[in-house]
C-alpha cells in the first residue's frame, strides 16, 4: 500500500479550491521557486527540482512510458531506494486515488514543476518512439504482404498524446518480450494489456472515449485498413523498424459490446533468428536432452513427414526453424511457405502466403516441387488440399516438415482424416509427431524454496510419495519479472517416432491406451512428465504445469 501523509492539503475540499489552484498556478509561471514552496506547504507533498528529478531511476517496468506520458506523471526510485509518484498536477485527487489502486508496492507522492517533468519526459522519448506518424510518402511504400512499412525517424519534436502512447505501447511491449499487445476499450476508455510468456498481464490504458477511438484509428491507418468501418472484423499488418530491427505487427480489429473496438496486434521479429548471437538449435531453445535426440533422429530421415502441433503461440514455428538450420548443410535445397515468414534463415528460400495475390499454401505447395526442393516446410495444414499435397511430396522422396493443431500426438491421425486425407497414405508417410507447450520458468532474481501444499499435490494427480526429494521452488516476485514470479519460457514436448508396428496399429484403429502402451514401450515420454522434471528440479511449479499440461 503506498504510503502518504493523510493531512494534506485537498484544494477539492472547499469552494476556493479552484481560484486557489489557479493564483497557485500563476505563481509556477513566474517563479518555479515560490511554486515549490507553496504547494509543499498546502499538501505535505516532497517537492523535486530539475536536478534531483534527473537523478531519479524511472521504473517504466511498473508504469510504462506510454501511460506515464499519458498521465503525466513518473514512477521512479530516489537515491535513498524509495519509489516515488512525481505528479506535474498534486492537486488532482482522481490521480492520486489512481495511484492508491494500481501499485501494488510501497511509494510516497511527490510533484515536481509541470515543465521539468515535461522536459524529463522528452529525454527519454527518443528511446520509447517506437514509429513515427504516417507520411503521405510512407502511405505509398508497400510491403509485398499488403501492408505498410513505416520507418523509424527523428521527429522529437512530435508531442501528439495519441502518437505518443501507439509508439510508446509497441516500444514498450517489444520491451517486455511481449508476443502479442491487447488495446480494449472499456466504457471509460481503453485498456493496454501485453501478453507476456503466454500470460495477460496489464500494463496501463489512457482514460476518454474520444482517445480510445483516435487509438483505434490510429492502429487502422498504420495497418492500412478502413478507419470508416466500426462495425465488423478487419485484419492488416505493418511493419516498423524499432532499434534497427524491423519488426512486422499483425493487426487484428474487432467491434465490442461498448460500441468501440478492441485490438490485437501480434508482434513478429523476423529478425531474431538472422541477428541472435548464435544460430537457432534446438537444445539452445531449452529442450530436454530427450527430447532434442528424438526430434534430431526424425529430422535426420532423407524423405517423409513431420508434423509439430501445439496451440496458438506454443513455439510451434520455432522448433521448426531450428530443426531447420540444423539440417541445413549447404548441400540441399530447402524450401519454406509461410504465413507470415517469422524468421529469416540464411541459405533458405522462404516464400510468403498473400491470399490477395492468390498464392495460397496449396497452390504454393504445388509450385514449390517443381523448384527441385530436398526438403520443405509448410507453416500450417489448415485445409485438405494443402495436407494432402504435402502427404505426397513426403511420399514421393522429400522431407516435409510442418505443423498442424492437435492436443497431443495421438490425435493427429483423426485430424487429417477429418481433412479427408487418404489414411493408408498418411500413416505410410509419417514419421514422427512432436506436441509441444511453453511453460513458464521461475525467475532466477527472486525464486525461494517452497511448500506445495497437500491439496495442489492431489489436484496434480501426484501424492507424497511420489514427489518425495523434489525442490520445490517458486519466484516471490520482483521488479525483473513484474511481480510475477517467472521469467522467461521454455519448451517441453513429446515426441513419438513411427516405426512398422506403431503404423500398423494406427492402420488398424486400435484403442488410444493400447496405442500409449505400445508408444511407452519404445522410449516415448509424455509432455506431463517432461514438464513434472523441472519441477522436481526446482525450475518451474506445479501451477504452471497444471496450466499448460493435462493431468494424466
Amino acid at each position: 500500500m503506498a504510503t502518504v501523509r493523510t493531512d494534506h492539503y485537498d484544494p477539492a475540499a472547499d469552494g476556493t479550491a479552484g481560484s486557489l489552484q489557479e493564483r497557485i498556478w500563476e505563481k509556477c509561471e513566474q517563479d518555479p521557486g515560490d511554486y515549490r514552496e507553496e504547494v509543499a506547504r498546502l499538501t505535505g507533498l516532497r517537492a523535486v527540482g530539475a536536478d534531483e528529478l534527473a537523478a531519479l531511476r524511472p521504473r517504466f517496468d511498473a508504469l510504462s512510458f506510454a501511460e506515464a506520458s499519458a498521465r503525466v506523471c513518473l514512477f521512479a526510485v530516489d537515491a535513498s531506494g524509495k519509489h516515488l509518484l512525481v505528479l506535474a498536477d498534486p492537486f488532482d485527487p482522481y490521480q492520486r486515488s489512481w495511484a492508491l489502486q494500481r501499485f501494488g508496492e510501497p511509494f510516497s507522492f511527490a510533484f515536481c514543476v509541470p515543465s521539468d517533468l515535461l522536459a524529463y519526459m522528452a529525454l527519454h522519448e527518443a528511446e520509447h518512439r517506437a514509429l513515427e506518424p504516417v507520411s503521405a510518402t510512407q502511405l505509398s511504400d508497400r510491403v509485398a504482404d499488403g501492408g505498410l512499412e513505416i520507418s523509424l525517424a527523428t521527429l522529437a519534436h512530435d508531442t501528439h498524446p495519441v502518437i505518443r502512447l501507439v509508439n510508446s505501447s509497441l516500444y514498450d511491449a517489444l520491451k517486455a518480450r511481449a508476443s502479442d499487445i491487447h488495446i480494449e476499450s472499456t466504457a471509460t476508455g481503453l485498456v493496454i494489456k501485453y501478453r507476456i510468456d503466454g500470460v495477460l498481464l496489464a500494463t496501463g490504458g489512457a482514460s476518454g472515449v474520444e482517445m480510445a477511438e483516435q487509438v483505434l484509428s490510429r492502429l487502422k491507418v498504420m495497418a492500412d485498413l478502413d478507419i470508416g468501418e466500426r462495425r465488423i472484423p478487419q485484419d492488416g499488418r505493418f511493419r516498423a523498424v524499432i532499434n534497427q530491427r524491423d519488426i512486422d505487427f499483425r493487426v487484428s480489429i474487432m467491434p465490442s459490446v461498448h460500441g468501440g473496438e478492441d485490438a490485437v496486434l501480434r508482434v513478429l521479429d523476423k529478425q531474431r533468428g538472422e541477428k541472435s548471437a548464435e544460430p537457432l538449435r534446438l537444445d539452445r531453445l531449452g529442450h530436454e536432452p530427450d527430447t532434442v535426440r528424438a526430434i534430431r533422429a526424425v529430422a535426420g530421415e532423407p524423405y517423409g513427414l513431420i508434423l509439430v502441433t501445439g496451440p496458438t503461440g506454443s513455439g510451434k514455428s520455432t522448433t521448426l526453424y531450428a530443426t531447420l538450420t540444423e539440417i541445413n548443410t549447404g548441400e540441399e535445397k530447402i524450401i519454406t511457405i509461410e504465413d507470415p515468414v517469422e524468421y529469416e534463415l540464411p541459405g533458405i528460400l522462404q516464400i510468403p502466403i498473400n491470399d490477395k495475390k492468390g498464392l495460397t499454401f496449396a497452390r504454393g505447395l504445388r509450385s514449390i516441387l517443381r523448384h527441385d526442393p530436398d526438403k520443405i516446410l509448410v507453416g500450417e495444414i489448415r485445409d485438405g488440399e494443402t495436407a494432402g499435397i504435402a502427404v505426397q511430396a513426403a511420399l514421393t522422396g522429400h522431407l516435409v516438415l510442418t505443423s498442424v493443431h492437435a492436443n497431443n500426438v495421438f490425435s493427429v491421425l483423426d485430424r487429417f482424416l477429418h481433412m479427408g486425407v487418404d489414411l493408408h497414405s498418411f500413416v505410410d508417410a509419417l514419421l514422427g509427431v512432436v506436441a509441444q507447450r511453453l511453460m513458464r520458468k521461475n525467475c532466477p532474481h527472486c525464486t525461494r524454496d517452497d511448500v506445495p501444499d497437500a491439496e495442489l499435490i492431489a489436484a496434480s494427480g501426484l501424492t507424497p510419495a511420489a514427489v518425495k526429494g523434489w525442490l520445490f521452488r517458486k519466484g516471490a516476485g520482483c521488479e525483473q519479472c513484474r511481480m510475477t514470479g517467472y521469467l522467461g519460457r521454455q519448451p517441453i514436448a513429446e515426441v513419438l517416432r513411427f516405426n512398422d508396428v506403431l503404423k500398423q496399429c494406427f492402420v488398424e484403429r486400435r484403442p488410444i491406451t493400447e496405442l500409449k502402451q505400445l508408444a511407452l514401450a519404445n522410449g516415448y515420454v509424455s509432455i506431463r512428465q517432461m514438464a513434472l522434471r523441472a519441477v522436481a528440479d526446482g525450475r518451474t511449479t506445479l501451477t504452471e504445469v497444471n496450466r499448460v499440461t493435462m493431468a494424466e
